[in-house]
């Protein structure tokens, strides 16, 4: 089985982690959700469209410029 590749998104949102240093589980209690779905929309299986703005929110990022790459 081959490891899933992180969408644009998915890269973004982890680089944004890396700098704030932030863990995937310690941001999905952040925005409300499993790290399982957080993970299923950072490899771009899930939209994950309603969870932008707060990802936006809690990472200090544009919510636009997150959700043009999405």
């Amino acid at each position: 089985m081959r490891k899933r590749q992180l969408s644009p998104l998915g890269m973004a949102v982890k680089m944004r982690l890396i700098e704030v240093g932030k863990t995937q589980v310690e941001l999905a209690k952040e925005i409300g959700t499993s790290g399982k779905y957080l993970h299923l929309i950072l490899i771009g299986e899930r939209s994950g469209r309603t969870f932008i703005p707060k990802i936006a929110q809690a990472l200090g990022m544009s919510p636009d410029k997150l959700d043009k790459i999405a």
